[in-house]
């Protein structure tokens, strides 16, 4: 029953209720386990979604493909869809596949420990403890904001917040607002508030590639023949698919053709910034592709808007009523504001569940800062044993739709439940070396990527240098690969075993 009662134990927990939770219950219940439940810190299904919230927040995947192909809504209202949308989308299938029964809203994970003894995860939460034979993380790679660490930030006398946890009770009228950073959010969130504020300042450590936004309405006719005819809707799935796909290819195969995207980038700044200072302070140094690839049609406007200011020293010092700034020449700079908001995006290579995930003898974390973070076809991790990591290491995407590969992954998972069950089993977890040699093709693949070479340091890349966000070929591929449950990939033990096996690594 939807609420915060917990049972003393479950079958199945699953961590977070956006795409990859919803999904994972989802399959689930259509896989005829019923015996689970779904942690939500938020007061609502949709993740991401719930809790970017900010001005202008929308996806930068057309719609089509950012949905899950076993519920496709014909109605949505633009190619792009906006943050309102998406999050009654998301509302709208957890209602409709029965979820929310399932869900503990205003629930966070605090640990996750495996006991040895009894082959079971023990979960604390703020609002309890409860056990569980296999714990599914569907936290996302987007969901803990990363704040910088700024002299002086605790003695700013103004309002500050990250763009992901934005302030609905801020006025932006009238005010003197900096905002740190330059990434997706920021290009959606400045050019909705700079019209309204009196003065923004916008701190730029690194000039993104933007390219022109190619939304649009969708047609009352167009839903209407999408309801009456859904081939067409997945017709029109499919062709997006592949044209994104292809994207691919400049990305790793071909660099050249990146050229073609980065003139129609250069082309878009040139008409949308005639000013040669600004323009030159908002044009790219690395290859196009190397970090994310930004889409709109407001933000150089917003930048060139006589109100903004375009700041690319380097940024030192909070102080109560504003930030200081300092040339490459050692002049610093106090630009006053009553504001203070961070775009500066979230804990990618660094997840904080890693922190809490513990296998009896370390933490994920300890595991991935000795060994780098990893994972079994960015799902299973060898030494944690049954546990599923949605979205895990490598399993991003530069080129298409996140959605994809969670409905893989989640396939997957459902498959090797129902491997564990046909071997009577208890206890599984990949083998170490199956893992390790998945993992070195990873990075063979990526080696000469655009994301790896390309010229710049990105949140696809940890503090090694090495990419461990991004999935280096098409998607397809994965899709194909995580069709079936190689048992060989696994170690599968009887409780019994189990229990000798953890002992023996204990010693």
């Amino acid at each position: 029953m939807t609420g915060t009662t917990l049972p003393a134990h479950t079958q199945v927990v699953v961590v977070g209720a956006g795409f990859a939770g919803l999904c994972t219950a989802i399959k689930l219940k259509e896989s005829g386990r019923h015996d689970f439940v779904v942690l939500e810190r938020g007061e609502d299904v949709g993740g991401t979604w719930l809790f970017n919230d900010y001005p202008g927040a929308a996806c930068d995947v057309p719609s089509h493909v950012y949905s899950f192909s076993f519920a496709p809504n014909p109605d949505w209202s633009r190619s792009f869809g906006l943050q309102a949308e998406i999050l009654d989308y998301l509302r709208g299938v957890a209602q409709r596949y029965g979820v929310y029964p399932h869900c503990r809203f205003g629930v966070t994970m605090t640990g996750a420990r495996w006991l040895p003894d009894r082959q079971v995860w023990e979960v604390s939460t703020d609002g309890g403890t409860l056990t569980c034979d296999v714990l599914v993380a569907g936290t996302g790679g987007l969901s803990e904001p990363t704040y910088p660490d700024l002299k002086g930030l605790s003695t700013f006398e103004g309002t500050t917040f990250h763009s992901a946890r934005w302030d609905h009770s801020w006025d932006p009228r009238g005010k003197r607002v900096a905002v740190v950073g330059t990434g997706a959010s920021a290009i959606q969130f400045v050019p909705a508030i700079q019209p309204q504020v009196e003065h923004l300042t916008v701190l730029q450590r690194t000039a993104p590639w933007v390219l022109p936004r190619t939304d649009r309405a969708i047609s009352a006719a167009e839903r209407s023949a999408y309801r009456r005819w859904p081939a067409l809707q997945r017709l029109s799935r499919t062709m997006i698919y592949w044209g994104r796909e292809s994207h691919l290819i400049g990305f790793r195969f071909h660099r050249g053709l990146l050229r073609l995207g980065q003139r129609i980038a250069e082309r878009h700044l040139a008409r949308q910034v005639p000013d040669p200072e600004l323009r030159d302070k908002v044009t790219p140094t690395f290859d196009l592709g190397c970090k994310r690839v930004l889409l709109s049609n407001t933000w150089y406007p917003a930048l060139s808007a006589p109100t903004t200011d375009l700041v690319t020293d380097r940024l030192v010092e909070v102080v109560p009523h504003g930030v200081v700034t300092e040339a490459a020449d050692g002049t610093r700079t106090t630009h006053e504001a009553d504001t203070l908001i961070f775009g500066t995006g979230f804990h990618v290579t660094d997840p904080p569940v890693a922190q809490h995930v513990h296998n009896g003898t370390e933490t994920l974390a300890d595991l991935w800062a000795r060994e780098g973070m990893q994972a079994h076809r960015g799902l299973t991790i060898a030494g944690f044993p049954n546990l599923f990591l949605l979205v895990g290491p490598n399993t991003g995407l530069g080129h298409n739709s996140i959605v994809l590969m969670i409905e893989a992954q989640v396939g997957h998972l459902v498959r090797l439940l129902d491997e564990v069950d046909r071997h009577g089993c208890a206890v599984f977890e990949p083998r170490q070396d199956v893992q390790d040699a998945f993992n070195r093709r990873l990075q063979r693949q990526l080696a000469k990527t655009v994301w790896n070479t390309g010229g710049c340091s990105s949140w696809y890349l940890d503090a090694q240098g090495r990419n461990t966000t991004l999935w280096p070929t098409f998607t397809w591929r994965y899709l194909q690969d995580m069709r079936d449950v190689h048992a060989g990939e696994y170690v599968f033990q009887s409780r019994a075993d189990a229990t000798t096996r953890a002992r023996s690594r204990a010693v």
